[in-house]
């Protein structure tokens, strides 16, 4: 097993039960030995679901099923796999795809186009159907409302620890539960990420409104986060929503709460804040499982001709081979910084240009600041957490991306990845 990354959580909430989601974890023996391997959720009937995938031009057969079916907006079953991502498999791929919905369909009764599927893993070797489908009638005999963590562990790749989060809140009077897991340590920049990410709530909205709450959190949460500028070809989130919890209180109350029917609802008002809160939390372990990460790094970019243009500043640092090394080494190279703004692309101030590390000023109006004293902001590069702050003094607007740093260990990992 890998070392456990340094910036791993010190701690992990306890995963509630979400009304009408089933999980089970087993191995399938895909890759991996000795350990789960595939993942298999099942919701009941009503469950809607929202979807957003990677911007890649050379998608896994799994993500060109997933967007055939999600305009369908319904959902009974989830199906994950872990060691092969089934990219770059033509023909082949797309049969197991289809193989997987059947089994999965046949398992619970419903329609092979309510079976989302997702792989994870190496590209360009085929993934034969019949260790999923055994996978399957294996854990149809173990599903429970409590295998969260089981099910985070099961999606894991060059991962050194799992991903999970939860939060509860109200709609309209009812307490409503979401829980989401990820996984994601290496090949992660927009969009979206090397990353799988799957959010159940149960909550009743249609899948149009999710489909706008997904699409909305993930601009600032799965497409603000980077850690070696290459993006995926497996990239999934999946947001489900059983509508169990509001049925039950219904049934129980003899109330029937009026739909909702626009994403502005002021009855989703907190939902909304705490998807996205959520959404941000495993964003942030995924830039922290960085492969061979060893500091978590803000970038917030301001004073920007748009917030596109400031994004794509802010990336332009995340991404630096040269920020990054040097944040690795504790060197506080402002220069580097001043360099990735310049390379970005985008409008910007030279002599107006201010830079601070760690809230410390460093550069103001295109100059050093007079009497600058490198010392504390070499103490706050020794940190785990490190920010770094830029006005481009042309407008108004701002972004914040987050990334890791670059170290020997990433290169070890990924060289040695298909061993």
């Amino acid at each position: 097993m890998p070392k456990v990354s340094p910036l791993a959580p010190k701690s992990y909430p306890d995963m509630p039960e979400v009304a009408g989601v089933e999980l089970a974890a087993v191995p399938a023996g895909i890759k991996y030995k000795n350990r789960d391997d595939l993942l298999v959720a099942v919701m009941p009937e009503g469950t809607t679901v929202a979807g957003v995938f990677t911007s890649s031009k050379m998608p896994g057969a799994p993500v060109d099923w997933c967007r055939s079916i999600l305009e369908n907006g319904e959902a009974r079953a989830l199906v994950v796999n872990a060691g092969n991502s089934n990219v770059f498999t033509g023909k082949a791929g797309n049969a197991t795809v289809r193989a997987t919905a059947a089994k999965m369909a046949q398992e619970i009764g419903c329609r092979q186009k309510d079976v989302f599927i997702a792989s994870t893993g190496v590209i360009g070797q085929f993934l034969p159907p019949e260790p999923i489908e055994a996978g399957i009638s294996k854990a149809m005999g173990q599903l429970s409302s409590a295998k969260w963590v089981e099910a985070a562990n099961a999606i894991m790749t060059t991962d050194t620890y799992p991903k999970y989060a939860t939060r509860q809140v109200m709609i309209g009077g009812v307490p409503v539960r979401i829980n989401g897991i990820a996984k994601g340590s290496g090949m992660v920049a927009p969009d979206l990420a090397t990353m799988l990410s799957f959010i159940f709530t149960d909550a009743a909205i249609p899948s149009s409104i999710l489909q706008t709450l997904l699409m909305l959190g993930t601009r600032d949460s799965f497409n603000s986060i980077t850690v070696d500028s290459d993006t995926s070809t497996s990239d999934t989130v999946l947001l489900f929503a059983t509508g169990a919890a509001m049925r039950q209180a219904e049934e129980e109350t003899g109330t029937d709460w009026p739909p909702i029917k626009r994403a502005g609802d002021p009855r989703l008002r907190e939902f909304r804040a705490a998807l996205h809160d959520l959404m941000q939390e495993l964003a942030h372990q995924v830039v922290k499982d960085g492969e061979g990460a060893t500091k978590f790094i803000t970038v917030t970019v301001n004073g920007a001709a748009s917030h596109q243009a400031a994004y794509r500043i802010a990336l332009s640092i995340a991404n630096s081979p040269l920020v990054k090394t040097a944040i690795a080494g504790e060197d506080a190279n402002w220069g580097r910084v001043v360099m990735a703004v310049g390379k970005a692309g985008e409008a910007a101030d030279r002599d107006k240009l201010s830079v601070r590390m760690g809230g410390i000023d460093i550069a103001k109006n295109g100059v050093a600041v007079p009497d600058y004293d490198e010392a504390p902001v070499a103490k706050h590069m020794k940190g785990q957490d490190i920010s770094i702050e830029v006005d481009v003094g042309v407008g108004s607007s701002s972004a914040t991306v987050w990334t890791c740093d670059l170290t020997h260990e990433y290169i070890a990992i990924n060289a040695d990845y298909r061993s």
